[in-house]
């Protein structure tokens, strides 16, 4: 029960703090301090019946466990390379973020000391223990900062991280030596305790290590970048031999955990699997233990007179401005500005969970009693909550340089790239990669985007710190080269392994499966593919998709959609599941495809996407691949242009689209008319899509948040139906001139209008009308969002074609992909979807 109380009360503060963008141990020693004598400890028998002593004992043994597993992750989290790229700003900032706040600290203690400490403790200890209590710095919460800020890829960022290593390794050090006094009966004791320690670090950095690194590579482990199960159980074996060494010779248990961690490799992204593996059970459930554990222990009450708070609010002044103002004063020495040097003042003053860490160690030790216990506690927890945003006060997203420039993207051949002529033609595509899944729908968008054959270009790489570009030197050939952007985006979470990822983003971009994927499937079909690698939090893949676009200067952002996961099912399940089951379905007995857990998300993106982005943006919604086709089967598209800037960019793409020999396509003007049943269409009854043989979609999801777009007035109206004319005309007439390569485009592609009123239902009934053959691959239907400046509203009509369809959708689907993609979901069209919005420069 105490279990579930305690996970439960830190989760929902978790989810609180979260959203101010705190780190989540402020919320477990929150939960802990309500939960203990402060708050909730002052209702009758709460402590009796909730928190018995019987059951604190069990765990506080479980949370010691938890925490030694722990640290063993913070020593993974180490990387000496950081150190070496930046060593003297780095060795600067570290030793003047030590020396002062040491010297500070123990001058504070004498204070303290006087004032609430038995006289029965060893006033030299005690002074060691506040100079390490002020002088140390939170590294795990500091690279959980770092990496939410988007710090790591900028030089404060790279420079207080190695600064943070430095300054982390010398203050388990000296918590060790004051661990080892504090426990030792005499002087020779403590020093053999230290010799111990010393030859133990040794022992482990040598011949353990070596060993270890052995097994690895002969149990293939490095190879395949993921520890064997063997190689597990060898690991936490090594980690609790390794507490258990260092608790019996006198030093803290969590000492053997910290150290094992640094002799385990990093190669080919070992040690990232192998914090996977563990991190979730540490960080849901033994942290929250051992955090809230301290909170319990914290009791606000004894700290009820002003001399106490007094103590307190020095005690934070003190130990921020003794990390601060030094930090501050080395990072202007090594060339820093005043902002980076008020950044890295900021984030070296860092306490958090490392500093929690030092005072159990002290109250354990009974150097600290519960009242100068619950001092320290409340300076860790104020400073730890102003890091976040004291850094982003003196260092906001506007005023920050990276860590290395980025590379020169002009390549030889790249000025052909620019389109001059007035067929519109896009040479330059940034593309979303953010799962496996979207690859089938990645490859099939690009390879659509070629135009033809041409000389197999060769590879090289560019690199610019935390992205990664795989190029291709240009073709030969007379077209324009195709350059493709891939931008892969990795979800930036509270794990530790995603702090690892962003930090290795840089060798990540080398071996990341899903870039490799691509950018072997560019190489092999002759396209000009980068591709860039960033970690970022959820909410920001948006902002993050807009500056690759921005950076690479492209000319359209593709957010390719793949389909479901199929399910075999004992009986037929007609409930969709997500506002696009409609889109994925197989027309078969016991399977269905769905994406059941990522859609509602998903779609939410794309729309943020649409909203933010400055370029011209292609969703690329597919179904997949149903139809046996030969490797000569034509691809054929069908554009229902009904008229707006998006209609518009969408009949300059198929045109563009189909310079590839293996584009088909059909452009049908629907031009709205009143008074006309839907009799009076040129589309035969007969064609019209029976809805008592399509698959019923019921879905129940929330729809999101949705974007509002100015509409037309009177002037715009006029000027983009005339813009209409002119595009259709341009293409349509067979009057009017093209180069050979559009010319060739236009042959393959048959323009058709049609007059009704009912636009909706016509573009349904005339997409039953392509023709399939046994060597063409499934339809594509491409359409203008048409979400802002639409021509026509058809909100009425595609209520119209649900009620007939028989089907439910979410009001999620036409604010994601347009009415006209809602009415293709809703009448369970078998087409896959290329949704198309122009930039606000195009409307």
């Amino acid at each position: 029960m105490e279990t579930v109380i305690i996970l439960a009360m830190t989760q929902v503060l978790a989810l609180l703090f979260g959203r101010i963008r705190q780190p989540r141990v402020i919320s477990e020693v929150i939960a802990g301090i309500f939960l203990g004598p402060s708050v909730m400890g002052r209702i009758p028998h709460f402590k009796d019946r909730i928190f018995p002593d019987a059951g604190t004992a069990g765990l506080t043994l479980t949370s010691t466990i938890g925490l030694v597993i722990f640290l063993f992750l913070v020593g993974l989290e180490i990387d000496t390379k950081a150190v070496k790229r930046n060593f003297l700003a780095a060795s600067s900032i570290s030793i003047a973020g030590l020396v002062v706040p040491l010297g500070l600290g123990a001058a504070l203690g004498v204070g303290v000391y006087k004032e609430f400490i038995n006289p029965n403790v060893n006033y030299g200890y005690f002074l060691l223990f506040t100079a390490v209590a002020v002088g140390i710095t939170a590294f795990p919460v500091l690279c959980r900062i770092l990496t939410e800020l988007k710090l790591l890829e900028t030089t404060v960022g790279s420079v207080t991280l190695a600064a943070g290593v430095g300054n982390d390794v010398v203050g388990w050090i000296l918590l060790a030596l004051t661990v080892a006094l504090v426990n030792a009966a005499s002087g020779l004791t403590a020093l053999y305790v230290l010799l111990a320690s010393a030859g133990y670090i040794i022992f482990l950095f040598y011949p353990v290590r070596w060993a270890y690194l052995w097994l690895a590579r002969w149990t293939g482990s490095l190879e395949r970048g993921a520890p064997t199960t063997g190689m597990m159980t060898l690991t936490l074996v090594l980690v609790l031999a390794s507490a258990f060494f260092t608790d019996i010779i006198g030093v803290h248990a969590i000492f053997g955990g910290f150290v094992a961690g640094l002799i385990i490799p990093h190669e080919n992204g070992y040690a990232i699997s192998l914090v996977e593996k563990l991190e979730d059970l540490v960080s849901i459930v033994f942290l929250p233990l051992y955090f809230t554990l301290s909170g319990l222990k914290t009791n606000l009450g004894l700290m009820n007179t002003g001399k106490t708070w007094g103590y307190t609010i020095l005690i934070c002044v003190v130990a921020f401005f003794a990390k601060f103002l030094p930090c501050f004063g080395a990072a202007m020495a090594t060339g820093f500005n005043w902002r980076e040097s008020g950044a890295v003042g900021s984030l070296m003053s860092c306490k958090g969970l490392v500093e929690l860490i030092v005072l159990n160690i002290g109250l354990q030790a009974n150097i600290l009693d519960t009242r100068s216990f619950s001092m320290f506690v409340v300076h860790a927890v104020i400073l730890t909550f102003l890091t976040t945003p004291f850094t982003l006060l003196f260092y906001p997203e506007k005023y920050r340089t990276r860590d290395r420039p980025r590379p020169d993207h002009s390549v030889e051949g790249r000025a052909t790239t620019h389109s001059s002529s007035r067929d519109d033609y896009k040479t330059r595509f940034a593309l979303v990669l953010d799962r496996i899944e979207q690859l089938p729908a990645a490859m099939t968008i690009a390879h659509l985007l070629q135009p033809g054959e041409t000389a197999l270009p060769n590879a090289r790489t560019s690199s610019d710190g935390s992205e990664k570009s795989f190029e291709k030197s240009p073709v030969t050939s007379g077209s324009r080269q195709i350059s493709v952007n891939a931008l892969r985006l990795i979800e930036l979470t509270n794990r530790g392994s995603a702090m690892l990822k962003s930090q290795a983003a840089e060798s990540l971009a080398y071996t990341d499966p899903i870039i490799s994927v691509f950018r072997t499937f560019g190489y092999l079909h002759n396209l000009f593919v980068s591709a860039a690698l960033s970690v970022v939090s959820q909410d920001e893949f948006p902002a993050a998709v807009s500056k690759h676009a921005a950076e690479n200067e492209s000319q359209m952002i593709i957010v390719p959609w793949s389909r479901g996961s199929t399910e075999v099912d004992d009986e037929p399940d007609n409930h969709a599941h997500n506002p696009f089951d409609g889109i994925f379905h197989k027309n078969t007995t016991h399977t269905s495809t769905r994406d059941p857990t990522s859609s509602v998300v998903y779609s939410e993106f794309i729309r943020n996407v649409f909203s933010t982005s400055s370029s011209n943006v292609a969703l690329f919604v597919d179904r997949g691949i149903s139809t046996p086709h030969h490797r000569s089967g034509t691809q054929h598209l069908f554009l229902p242009f009904i008229g707006g800037p998006d209609d518009r960019l969408a009949l300059s793409f198929v045109v563009q689209l189909a310079r590839n020999p293996s584009v088909q396509a059909t452009v049908v003007r629907i031009v709205k008319t009143e008074g006309l049943s839907r009799n009076t269409t040129s589309i035969d009854k007969k064609d019209v899509i029976d809805a008592s043989s399509s698959i019923p979609v019921v879905l129940q999801t929330l729809a999101a948040g949705d974007t509002v777009y100015a509409q037309h007035d009177t002037h715009t109206r006029l000027a983009s139906e005339t813009a209409d004319n002119l595009t259709w005309d341009r293409y349509a007439a067979a009057s009017v001139s093209h180069n050979s390569e559009t010319a060739v485009a236009l042959s393959r592609i048959s323009f058709r209008t049609f007059e009704t009123s009912t636009p909706l239902h016509t573009m349904i009934e005339y997409t039953t009308k392509i023709p399939q053959t046994d060597s063409a691959r499934d339809l594509i239907v491409v359409t203008g969002r048409s979400r802002r400046m639409a021509v026509e509203a058809h909100a009425a009509e595609l209520e119209t074609v649900i009620t007939e369809a028989g089907t439910s959708i979410s009001s999620s689907v036409p604010k994601t992909l347009g009415d006209v993609g809602a009415a293709l979901v809703a009448s369970n069209t078998r087409a896959s979807l290329l949704i198309i919005q122009a930039t606000v420069d195009g409307l």
